[in-house]
């Protein structure tokens, strides 16, 4: 039976840890790090995550600020308090949450940020030193992964990974991390997606299967190799009838993998709490090295 991968455990570490710093800088008579979040509309999921990142900062000590647009906002309005945000020297880290309104161009809202501030990890300018690994913000899941496998000591040089999934946010970059010359790294890698033919074939041999796809259970015990190491980021609503009327699946059909692998994430509690610890992490780092924090 696989050993469990715990991102609540670790994430309560990581924030500990952080927390321990920001008291370090209030007793210098500095003042706290600051994180912004800009909301647009109404989204449950986008509200509920927003609101969690909010908690996190102030579990940490952090001051946060969170900024509310309705769905109708003009592209304008949005890049106007993104460069108000940018000049501030008040502000750290912000980020704005996704998804956005059709009417808002997401790709020129992300090129807006400065990349001294973009705590997401997902301007091009900190997305392309992540490719040439020079130090940069790293995007949040695919840091709390790395963070996750470095705390339990799990061996990845010259192991075979496969990742399920080539999104922007976690699959392509989760490919870069994990090829690069670290620890976690030097493993040979392989990015599947949704053309790739037979992918059982690339998930049977791997040594490592990191997946983000958003299919709940997809990846059934069948399709892995015993001893894997098995990394669930996907996480989806499913409809039961339970109280709640709905459970949390990820990506990982987990009884069947659990009985074959050496490590597992679960879901909840695996992936979700490192990406907003990363987060956190991501703000301390730009509150170290901003220009303005004089």
């Amino acid at each position: 039976m696989a050993e469990i991968l715990d991102g609540l455990k670790v994430s309560k570490e990581i924030k500990a840890e952080i927390k321990v710093e920001v008291e370090k800088i209030l007793a210098g008579k500095r003042r706290a790090p600051h994180l912004v979040a800009i909301l647009v509309g109404n989204n449950g999921a986008s509200k509920a995550y927003v609101n969690s990142k909010v908690k996190d900062c102030e579990e940490v000590g952090f001051q946060s600020s969170l900024i509310k647009f309705p769905s109708t906002v003009s592209e304008s309005e949005l890049l106007e308090k993104i460069d108000e945000l940018n000049k501030s020297k008040a502000v750290d880290g912000f980020i704005v949450q996704l998804p956005l309104p059709d009417q808002i161009d997401q790709e020129k809202i992300i090129n807006a940020i400065d990349p001294r501030k973009d705590v997401d990890g997902f301007h091009p300018e900190n997305f392309g030193k992540m490719a040439l690994e020079m130090d940069t913000f790293l995007p949040a899941t695919p840091f709390g992964i790395l963070t996750l496998l470095e705390r339990y000591n799990i061996e990845t040089k010259g192991k075979d990974c496969v990742i399920i999934g080539r999104s922007k946010i976690v699959g392509r970059p989760m490919s870069i991390l994990m090829g690069r010359k670290d620890f976690p790294g030097n493993s040979t890698v392989t990015l599947t997606h949704s053309y790739t033919k037979d992918i059982e074939e690339y998930t049977r041999k791997a040594d490592i299967v990191i997946t983000a796809l958003g299919d709940p259970h997809f990846l059934k015990g069948d399709m892995i190799k015993e001893g894997a190491v098995i990394v669930d980021v996907g996480i989806t609503r499913v409809d039961n009838d339970s109280p709640k009327g709905y459970y949390l699946a990820g990506d990982v059909d987990f009884d069947s993998c659990a009985a074959k692998a050496s490590w597992i994430t679960p879901v909840p509690g695996g992936v979700g709490p490192m990406t907003r610890a990363m987060l956190m992490k991501n703000t301390i780092i730009a509150y170290k090295t901003s220009v303005y924090n004089d």
